[in-house]
């Protein structure tokens, strides 16, 4: 994990120092040094967005005081886009350039600063020569206060933690810097060292932790058969309420409730993120769509196999979880009938394709508004799901010889270690297909490119299982609205579903329900008690500050809630698909 001195500063163009002389107030000051310049004009860039979070998110919006010296003068550094300054640079060899860069965002692909810890998410963080992406950079860190650790996967150089190679912007983008006094512990995997680093404290069980991430690791470097890390660094930030995750090349960033290590379904839950995102090493930072890899970092980088990259990697989370033998299969069954009830509940599914919804996340996935759940799905969810059918499809056609991760194995070995490049939508197809021995034109064309409700019982049925709809026998009524009730006791709706009572007869988000049938309301779980499918209501709404009432035709709810049941008598080919899948 070091490296020489000597040997960083021969390839070295590039010298960044990171300090904090107002991290209470959320600052990190940036100086980098620049050598060896040749060329007339230097543009400087922020990058837009950060790989494995597809949003243009404009990172330069936290720059402020950007200048620029040469031969100790100041040069003139105006810029000229949004994200780019630009400096002329005739006859000048080297460049300082200095920036402040405002971190006050807590999520796990944002940077944040604070009196007790830095998060630099790298993109958000260093400013990069456009025509050096290739170049190394080493980064010198200065600690605020007492601070005195620095986790990141990025090597130190002459064993300083406080210095760090980087052996180009690739990898810095993809390595995320925790600055504090956080916890640091870690244990060896096939080879591998791993960091876990935890901020924020918590009730967690170091030694538990270990083992138990450990039987994560192992499982799912078996599904590809080799581990390409040499250092793994987990950087676990623990607050009041917390979650997400955002994976990176040899690292990744979590986020956890502090006090739910000690619950069984926030244990579960956080190993099943665990799970996720280490798995990602793997599938999209390595084996990933041809598009994401060299990035754009100025633009959008579109593609439609999200549904693989992020999806399957939520189908894996779970079976890799349920791999460990940590927590019995029902458990297991929780989480996919969370995912069927999720997808069966939206109808957005009868609107997006899960390949559209892959290439239209930079407009819509990280951007919903009150009307996403009627006309979009997340990649994530479905894939997840279609994960299970392909998964089950090939042990099924093969008798249990193969599974989905022959398909994984197979391709990561083909593209990123024999072919070095991303993969095309045709050629994960054709992969499927060599391990399910037949071709699935039909299965694409209804659930990838096309909006056929899914037959979970026929995929679910290749291991004798069969799900059951509690709600089916239910006759209860439903407006079709969510609400939320403001501090003043105001019951304001959110959301109006597709093809509901609501949604039909015009009420409206952000109305403001007052009445049923001229008796005031205060509670929203109580709006249509005893009514019944048929009945004519009257619903009163404040919008726009004007008092109307609605008259409303009450529906039966559409409502689905999926369990996972056994067959009755299932047949040896069924457990022998049972048995592959579930690793019983």
């Amino acid at each position: 994990m070091s490296t020489t001195i000597s040997k960083a500063a021969a390839s070295a163009q590039i010298t960044y120092n990171v300090s904090f002389p107002e991290a209470q107030a959320h600052y990190a000051d940036i100086e980098m040094h620049i050598t060896g310049l040749q060329q007339n004009t230097l543009e400087l860039k922020m990058p837009v967005w950060t790989p494995g979070s597809y949003l243009v998110r404009e990172f330069a919006k936290n720059i402020e005081s950007l200048t620029a010296e040469a031969n100790g003068k100041p040069v003139a550094a105006p810029k000229i886009n949004k994200n780019t300054w630009q400096i002329v640079t005739k006859g000048i060899s080297s460049v300082t350039v200095k920036y402040r860069v405002y971190a006050f965002e807590l999520s796990v692909r944002t940077s944040f600063i604070d009196a007790s810890h830095a998060f630099l998410s790298t993109t958000g963080i260093f400013i990069y020569p456009a025509s050096m992406l290739h170049s190394p950079a080493i980064i010198h860190i200065k600690p605020y206060r007492n601070w005195d650790k620095v986790s990141t996967s990025l090597e130190m150089v002459n064993n300083d933690p406080f210095t760090r190679l980087s052996p180009s912007f690739d990898i810095l983008f993809d390595s995320p810097i925790e600055v504090g006094n956080q916890d640091v512990f870690g244990f060896d995997a096939s080879g591998v060292h791993y960091e876990i680093c935890m901020y924020g404290g918590g009730n967690y069980d170091k030694e538990k932790l270990k083992a138990d991430i450990h039987k994560i690791v192992d499982q799912e470097a078996a599904v590809f058969g080799e581990n390409p890390n040499k250092h793994y660094v987990f950087i676990v930030h623990n607050r009041q309420r917390n979650g997400g995750g955002l994976e990176h090349l040899s690292s990744t960033v979590l986020g956890a409730s502090r006090d739910n290590y000690t619950n069984d379904k926030g244990y579960q839950s956080f190993l099943g993120l665990v799970a996720h995102e280490h798995f990602h090493l793997w599938n999209v930072k390595r084996l990933r769509p041809i598009v994401l890899g060299p990035f754009d970092y100025d633009n959008e980088n579109y593609t439609t196999n999200l549904w693989i990259a992020e999806g399957f990697t939520e189908y894996y989370q779970g079976i890799i979880v349920r791999r460990t033998q940590l927590f019995p299969v029902q458990n297991y069954f929780d989480v996919l009938e969370g995912e069927f009830n999720v997808l069966e509940n939206l109808p957005g599914k009868n609107v997006q394709t899960v390949a559209e919804s892959s290439f239209d996340a930079w407009i819509k996935a990280y951007r919903p508004n009150e009307n996403s759940n009627n006309t979009t799905i997340s990649y994530y969810n479905k894939g997840a799901i279609i994960g299970m059918m392909l998964d089950l499809e090939i042990i099924n056609d093969s008798k249990g010889k193969y599974s989905l991760d022959d398909a994984m194995k197979y391709m990561y070995t083909q593209y990123y270690k024999i072919k070095k490049r991303g993969y095309t939508d045709a050629e994960f197809k054709a992969a499927f297909e060599k391990f399910a021995g037949k071709k699935l034109d039909d299965f694409y064309a209804r659930y990838i490119n096309g909006l056929t409700p899914i037959d979970y019982n026929k995929y679910l049925g290749y291991a004798g299982y069969k799900i059951e709809d509690e709600l089916a026998d239910k006759n209860d009524a439903a407006l079709g609205i969510t609400t939320t009730t403001t501090a003043a006791k105001k019951i304001i709706v959110t959301s109006v579903q597709r093809g509901t009572a609501a949604y039909i007869d015009g009420i409206n988000v952000n109305d403001e329900i007052t009445a049923i049938d001229g008796t005031p309301v205060t509670d929203a779980a109580t709006l249509i008690n005893g009514k019944n499918p048929g009945d004519k209501i009257e619903v009163t709404v404040t919008r726009d500050g004007q008092a109307m009432t609605l008259p409303v035709t009450l529906l039966k709810s559409n409502r689905v809630k999926y369990n996972i049941v056994t067959v009755e008598s299932p047949t040896e080919q069924q457990m022998v698909v049972r048995k592959k899948w579930l690793s019983i």
